[in-house]
C-alpha cells in the first residue's frame, strides 16, 4: 500500500487505500500511523475499500503548532472525507483513534439527512472516557519529552549496556522517543494532559448521542484501557454492543488481527 496525501484546506492529508467497495475508514491510536491499522485493512480488503488515514499531527499528515484537541482531529476527518468526495463509509476507530471516532459520530445529526453518510462504527480498545487513575501513570516519559540532545545522548550512551543485559524494554522507550520527537499530537497529549482537570474532551457525556449501529471490540486482558471504559461505552450508546477477545491485551489489532476483523464483519453483515 503507497501512501498519497490529498489537501485538505489548510492541512495535508497523508493515508493508503486497500480493496474496493464502499469505503472503510481506520483511524490509528498514539504513537500509530497509516500503517498500525494494516492487518484489519488487508482483512477487510476483499469486501471494503480499506483508508488508513494518518491523523493530524501524525505520519507524514501536517503538524501544525497547535493543541491538538480530539476536536482537531475529528474536524480534520471530516475535511479529508469531503476532499475525497465520500458519500457513504464505515469508520474503524482503534484506541485514541477510537475516541476520535467516536467524538465525530456524536457530531452526526441522528438523521443523517447530509452527505457523507456514516452507516456503522467499530471501536476497538477505545480510549476517551475520563480515568482519574491515569494521572501520574505517564509521568516517567517526562524526559522523554525534553526538546534537547542530551535525552538522545544519554540514550546512546546508555543502549550498549541495554542490550549487554538483554533490557527489552529499552526499545520502548527509544521508541517512545523517537515519536514523540517526529509527532507533535503526541507530544501534546502528553504535555496538556498530566492533570484531572485537563480531560476536557473526554467524550462520557457525549456519546449518548451516537444513533449508528457500533461494535465495541475490548481485549480480556487489556492493561492499557480497562475493559470498564469499552463498558461504558456500550451502555451509553444506544445501538452498541460489545465483543471481548479472550487473552487479547491492547495491541489486539496485531495479535488477534483474525478474530477483530471476524467480529467487525459479522456485525456489518447482519
Amino acid at each position: 500500500m503507497t501512501k498519497q496525501k490529498i489537501e485538505v484546506g489548510q492541512y495535508t492529508a497523508a493515508y493508503t487505500t486497500i480493496g474496493e467497495g464502499i469505503p472503510v475508514i481506520l483511524l490509528h491510536g498514539f504513537f500509530g500511523n497509516a500503517r498500525t491499522l494494516d492487518p484489519l485493512a488487508q482483512g477487510l480488503a476483499k469486501n471494503y475499500r480499506c483508508i488508513n488515514l494518518e491523523l493530524l499531527g501524525f505520519g507524514d499528515s501536517s503538524k501544525p503548532d497547535i493543541r491538538y484537541l480530539i476536536g482537531d482531529h475529528v474536524e480534520f476527518s471530516r475535511a479529508f472525507i469531503a476532499a475525497k468526495q465520500i458519500s457513504e463509509f464505515y469508520l474503524i476507530g482503534y484506541s485514541y483513534g477510537a475516541w476520535v471516532a467516536a467524538a465525530y459520530a456524536a457530531t452526526i445529526d441522528e438523521r443523517q439527512t447530509a452527505i457523507p453518510r456514516l452507516k456503522s462504527m467499530a471501536l476497538v480498545a477505545p480510549a476517551g472516557i475520563r480515568d482519574d487513575t491515569f494521572v501520574g501513570r505517564y509521568n516517567f516519559v517526562k524526559p522523554l519529552l525534553w526538546k534537547t540532545s542530551l535525552v538522545d545522548l544519554v540514550l546512546d550512551a546508555i543502549e550498549p549496556i541495554a542490550k549487554l543485559l538483554k533490557y527489552e524494554y529499552f526499545n520502548t522507550i527509544r521508541m517512545a522517543r523517537t515519536e514523540i520527537s517526529t509527532q507533535p499530537a503526541a507530544r501534546s497529549f502528553l504535555i496538556d494532559r498530566l492533570n484531572p482537570e485537563d480531560a476536557v474532551d473526554t467524550v462520557e457525556n457525549e456519546i449518548d448521542r451516537i444513533t449508528i449501529p457500533t461494535l465495541v471490540i475490548a481485549g480480556e486482558i487489556d492493561g492499557t484501557i480497562p475493559l470498564w471504559h469499552s463498558q461504558t461505552y456500550v451502555e451509553k450508546i444506544p445501538q452498541a454492543s460489545l465483543v471481548v477477545i479472550a487473552g487479547a491485551d491492547h495491541d489486539l489489532v496485531q495479535t488477534h488481527a483474525a478474530e477483530v476483523t471476524r467480529s467487525i464483519l459479522e456485525h456489518w453483515n447482519r
